[in-house]
């Protein structure tokens, strides 16, 4: 499948799981699966889950390992 974001302006404000698993290079299941993890920031309205696109940029750079 072929990206349909270029670049981080272009993402919508929330993901849903198959944005984030595009965004992200991972399955479906896995972006569900990283969904569910406590420290991962869903939002949860009713049964939806979505990604708030700030939360998971500074989700992101929090957990990458820096090598100095």
């Amino acid at each position: 499948m072929k990206a349909m974001f270029t670049s981080i302006e272009q993402l919508p404000v929330t993901l849903n799981a198959t944005q984030l698993a595009q965004v992200l290079g991972i399955s479906r299941a896995n972006a569900y699966s990283l969904m569910h993890s406590q420290d991962f920031p869903t939002l949860k309205i009713g049964k939806r889950m979505v990604v708030p696109k700030d939360k998971l940029m500074t989700w992101m750079e929090k957990n990458t390992n820096s090598v100095a």
